[in-house]
């Protein structure tokens, strides 16, 4: 059996926890904030998108991310996925560059770009996997 969301509202919460331990990790954060990759990512099973950037001077975190498309930005780059696909990569069991070329995810955009923010993510696979395994069991896979 997959592991699936309940919906909508449980993706949220959790990719919310997982942004900010991204954005507030000491060794993390500051690198994502350095490489400024502005991201969309869409996620279709869940009718969710969410915008990412660096955090502006003066705003709290390294990173800050809205919900929806009224932004003042423009994304480097765009990613498709579904909520599954998403949940599994932030386990480190999904490669992103194989998941793309199988058509899992969908790019568009400087591909490139966010690739070359995996190796500063790689530590949030297992602060998300402990998440999971303490208060989402469902999601492990």
């Amino acid at each position: 059996m997959a592991a699936e969301f309940s919906g909508p509202k449980e993706f949220r919460v959790v990719m919310d926890r997982i942004f900010t331990l991204m954005s507030e990790d000491p060794d993390m954060g500051p690198k994502l904030r350095d490489a400024d990759v502005p991201q969309r990512f869409e996620f279709e099973d869940v009718d969710l998108v969410v915008n990412i950037r660096a955090a502006r001077p003066g705003e709290e975190g390294c990173l800050f991310w809205q919900w929806d498309d009224e932004i003042d930005w423009k994304p480097k780059v765009q990613m498709k996925m579904s909520s599954q696909v998403a949940n599994k990569y932030f386990q480190g069991k999904e490669n992103v560059a194989l998941a793309a070329a199988r058509g899992r995810i969908k790019t568009r955009g400087d591909f490139k770009a966010a690739l070359a923010l995996i190796p500063i993510t790689k530590p949030v696979y297992a602060q998300y996997r402990a998440v999971v395994e303490a208060e989402y069991p469902h999601l492990e896979v």
